[in-house]
Parts: structure tokens; sequence; C-alpha cells
């Protein structure tokens, strides 16, 4: 399926406003998500999921109450952070960070926007520890994560495979107990 370009807004970093994901972003959110995938460097997938399938992954997402935020400019998602909850009860304290900005909109606040409400809500909710993963030769969301909070957890070896060039990743995580219920 052929991407349609978004409009350029990158002028409009003022007006990107930070929300709570709802079913109306479905669309817009798919067409970002294929947007930074394409690229070839930061996500786990190569192109976006069919759309029926990112539309039930957040609505699952929104009502199992998980934190997922949106960056959008005139409409438009630019950027995108979720945790999603794990699903058993011993792993219950705990989820997995995913997040994409949009090429124009790198490096000029959305990101640490998006994080920073993600991880509020998580704390609020009962998180006690969140994880991700991150390409190691991806120093920009490293450093991001590491201004929050995630320290490194170790480093897979060559668990990335794109046209043909192996790529380590990076685990990291945040653990924070005072936000156990109890």
């Amino acid at each position: 399926m052929p991407v349609k370009p978004m409009a350029d807004y990158s002028n409009d970093i003022e007006a990107v406003t930070i929300a709570p994901i709802t079913p109306r972003d479905v669309e817009s959110f798919h067409q970002a998500l294929d947007i930074v995938a394409r690229e070839r460097k930061y996500l786990s997938f190569l192109e976006a999921p069919p759309l029926d399938q990112t539309r039930t992954f957040i609505l699952d997402r929104i009502g199992r109450g998980d934190p997922g935020f949106v960056a959008v400019v005139r409409g438009e998602v630019v950027g995108w952070c979720d945790i999603s909850r794990h699903d058993r009860q011993i792993h219950a304290h705990r989820g997995t960070l995913g997040m994409g900005i949009v090429p124009d909109y790198r490096g000029r606040g959305p990101g640490l926007r998006l994080i920073n409400a993600a991880l509020a809500e998580a704390r609020k909710i009962g998180f006690v520890r969140i994880k991700l993963s991150v390409h190691s030769d991806n120093a920009r969301a490293t450093s991001l994560y590491e201004k929050v909070g995630f320290v490194t957890e170790g480093v897979q070896r060559d668990a990335v495979k794109i046209d043909g060039q192996y790529l380590d990743t990076i685990m990291m995580a945040i653990v924070e107990r005072k936000n156990a219920a109890g």
C-alpha cells in the first residue's frame, strides 16, 4: 500500500498537542507508524501492520487502560508512545514501551513530552517496571530514554537484521517499586 505523504507542519512545533490516543486517531496513527517503519531503521517491523490489526491493537490497549499517547498537529499524528501491560498476573506490574516520531519532529521536543506523559500515567496506575528495546545505532533514542531514567540492562547481539545488516539491540528498563500497589 503506498504511503500518503503527510502535510508539512514541521514549522508548527509549538502546535504539537500531546493527548491520550483515542479511536479517532487510529488511521492517522497507522499512517505515522507506516512512515517510521518504512524508514527501515527504528522499529521491529518494516511497514505498519494492516489497518484492521492496528485498530484492534489500539482499541485493545485503550480498553485495558494501558497508557498510550499521541503527538498531534492539525489533526495528524506525528508521534506516539504507549506502554503495554503484560497479560499474565505474575507479570502485570510491568509493561513494554513503544514509541516513534515522524522525521520532521525528531529532536524538537515531542518525544520527551510523549514519554513523560506515558510514564506519568504508568506510575499513576501502578506499573513498577517498564522495559524497552532500542537498536544500538539509535543514539538519539537511547539518550532520550536515559534522560527519563531508563538504564541499560543488557545487549542482544545481532538481534536485528535489516537489509542484510545485523544490529545489536539494547535492552533498557526503568524500575520504580514505589509505584507498587499495596
